[in-house]
């Protein structure tokens, strides 16, 4: 299947508010349409995990950011830009996500990712995808495609193609807070 084709079907699943597996700038992930809650509460049913631990989502570009959180510092675009690693950054005053989705302290975490697939997609889609290791809640997170246990892999309702032959292990992305006074609180470096 070709780069199009998986795009295309992707973003079926998704506007069907159906689950999908698929590749990211880090790790294979478990995703859906970020604003439909009965897609996340599907995520949460698969991984088995706890309704209370949140999920991040993905975003295309740093300009998205301020239609999902309410009060965005401009100094962590300026941040973001200088960032070798794949950075997902917790915002305060996160808005326009599904209720389900968002931490109950008001937060949720964002990533501007720069994987070509997930930049296309989330830009065709116009909306923020859901992004979550693809385990069992509590089980390792895989590092390639094979390792991908049977039952996630049953689970969802597509499987994007790309990238599936991979062999190089991927990591997590750093996870840094940022403050309301501009600090930043490193949580995975």
């Amino acid at each position: 299947m070709n780069f199009e084709n998986d795009i295309q079907l992707s973003l079926a699943a998704l506007q069907e508010g159906k689950t999908m597996l698929y590749p990211t700038d880090t790790i294979w992930g478990i995703g859906c349409d970020a604003t439909n809650e009965s897609a996340v509460a599907k995520i949460y049913k698969l991984k088995k995990r706890a309704d209370e631990k949140s999920m991040i989502i993905l975003l295309a570009d740093e300009e998205e950011i301020t239609s999902y959180v309410q009060h965005p510092s401009a100094e962590i675009i300026d941040y973001l830009k200088q960032v070798t690693k794949p950075t997902t950054v917790i915002y305060d005053g996160a808005k326009n996500l599904a209720s389900n989705l968002i931490n109950q302290d008001g937060s949720i975490a964002i990533r501007i990712v720069n994987d070509p697939f997930c930049r296309a997609l989330i830009r065709l889609f116009n909306k923020p995808i859901v992004s979550t290791s693809a385990n069992i809640s509590g089980h390792p997170s895989p590092k390639i495609f094979n390792d991908i246990e049977p039952q996630i892999k049953s689970g969802v309702d597509y499987i994007v193609q790309h990238r599936q032959h991979e062999t190089n292990p991927s990591n997590p992305s750093a996870i840094i807070r940022w403050n309301a006074d501009g600090t930043i609180h490193i949580i995975r470096p």
